[in-house]
């Protein structure tokens, strides 16, 4: 896992307006225009939060004629889902530990 585009994934949806465009390309590709009206932002804004979802890996675009229009990149969530399998797997192995030093706590405890 390349932790520089984990950090850039990461920077990308930390923007609530980068998050909605993320949850507006979830349902199928939208233009620029489109993304620009959703998040009532001029367009040279939208085309910079467009790059950095870009430049996250999360969003990819074509153009056709005067048109570019935007749809999310495959795989586009599989660096952040390796990341955090590998927190929870971590977590868990933690608890487990934890689990086997109570239980053998609890056998060695004399009974009243």
């Amino acid at each position: 896992m390349n932790v520089q585009s984990l950090d850039r994934a990461f920077t990308a949806l930390a923007d609530p307006g980068r998050r909605a465009m993320v949850e507006r390309l979830s349902r199928g590709p939208a233009n620029v225009k489109h993304l620009a009206e959703l998040g009532r932002m001029r367009l040279p804004s939208a085309l910079k939060h467009l790059r950095v979802l870009e430049d996250g890996g999360l969003v990819v675009s074509q153009k056709a004629g005067r048109t570019r229009t935007y749809s999310m990149a495959p795989g586009a969530f599989d660096a952040i889902r390796a990341w955090v399998r590998q927190r929870e797997a971590a977590m868990n192995d933690a608890f487990d530990r934890l689990e086997k030093v109570i239980e053998a706590d609890e056998a060695n405890e004399p009974r009243p």
